[in-house]
């Protein structure tokens, strides 16, 4: 959620409705306008030293100062400033239910200078999440290499076979599950569809995209690009042949890093994209995988999770138990 925040530098141009900050004395000295009167700038000044003008409802004018004056649909989000201040009292960092190992090192493909990529899930409070202030998709923290996506935002991305999020729930190198996300892992295979085939092609076409780009105009490619290219499809096809998503690289390891080190010609993982493809569609029109994932199991564990979260309340004509 964007927090308003007051900017002295910013130059107001003409037609800006906005908001006093201060009383406005009349002509005769009289306070004859309070805090909080709704006004449009019509004459603007060319830096902060100077005042705007201001023309109010009535036709009436004053002359003010850019600290004496807010935004008008700033002003309206003032109260929401304390968005920062109620989650700092709920570490959100401390409701993750699981965190794993994601990236060349789950796939095998690691080396002296690989990071630690950890993804994973939390589990907000009720009351903060109820809240009018809600809480984030996702937490980041890139110092770190951690991502941690909201439990509903985590299953809608699940459920539209997002690969990064299905490796998540296949990645050998699990470092936290509670016994939620236990549950979850245990029923997995619920994501997995023939949805597939068409959002790995999706994320594979895209990035050919960009590789033919660097060949246009820079005269290479950059190659962990184009390793996981092929990674991507490899995926793809065991999963629509056999029902899993294969996270650590085995039988193609070897040739997938002479991609990512730059030892196989250009054409030659070409043409194994185009080789792989082949395959994609052939797995596509073979799978047994559902045409889309079920989604009512999702919903139900979602709302399971939901309610481990909800602490006793005090309702109306029910006493504290």
């Amino acid at each position: 959620m964007e927090t308003p925040s007051f900017n002295p530098n910013l130059i107001l141009p003409v037609g800006t409705q906005v908001v006093t900050r201060v009383e406005i004395d009349g002509a005769t000295g009289e306070r004859v306008r309070l805090p909080g009167v709704v006004g449009v700038v019509v004459k603007a000044p060319v830096d902060n030293t100077h005042a705007y003008r201001v023309r109010f409802p009535d036709g009436e004018e004053a002359s003010l100062r850019r600290e004496e004056l807010s935004i008008r649909k700033d002003w309206q989000k003032e109260g929401l400033q304390s968005v920062g201040a109620v989650l700092a009292d709920f570490n959100l960092y401390d409701y993750v239910i699981y965190r794993c190992v994601l990236g060349s090192k789950a796939y095998g493909l690691d080396d002296a200078n690989s990071d630690t990529d950890r993804r994973g899930i939390f589990l907000p409070p009720a009351e903060i999440h109820w809240s009018l202030y809600g809480v984030p998709e996702q937490l980041e923290n890139k110092e770190t290499e951690e991502c941690y996506w909201e439990l509903q935002k985590f299953i809608t991305l699940a459920l539209k076979a997002n690969p990064n999020i299905l490796e998540c729930l296949y990645t050998p190198l699990v470092e936290t599950a509670t016994p939620l996300a236990e549950e979850l892992l245990a029923m997995r295979s619920i994501f997995l569809s023939r949805l597939v085939y068409q959002t790995y092609n999706g994320y594979v076409m895209s990035q050919f995209k960009k590789l033919e780009q660097d060949l246009r105009t820079k005269g290479v490619i950059r190659e962990k690009h184009a390793m996981h290219l092929i990674r991507l499809l490899l995926s793809g096809i065991t999963v629509l042949r056999e029902g899993f998503v294969p996270v650590r690289i085995e039988d193609h390891r070897q040739q997938l890093l002479s991609i990512r080190y730059g030892e196989m010609l250009w054409a030659d993982v070409n043409d194994w994209r185009l080789d792989l493809h082949q395959q994609f569609d052939a797995a596509f029109a073979a799978t047994s995988l559902p045409e889309r994932p079920d989604y009512e199991k999702a919903n139900a564990f979602l709302i399971k999770a939901r309610k481990t979260m909800v602490k006793p309340q005090i309702f109306a004509g029910e006493k504290d138990v």
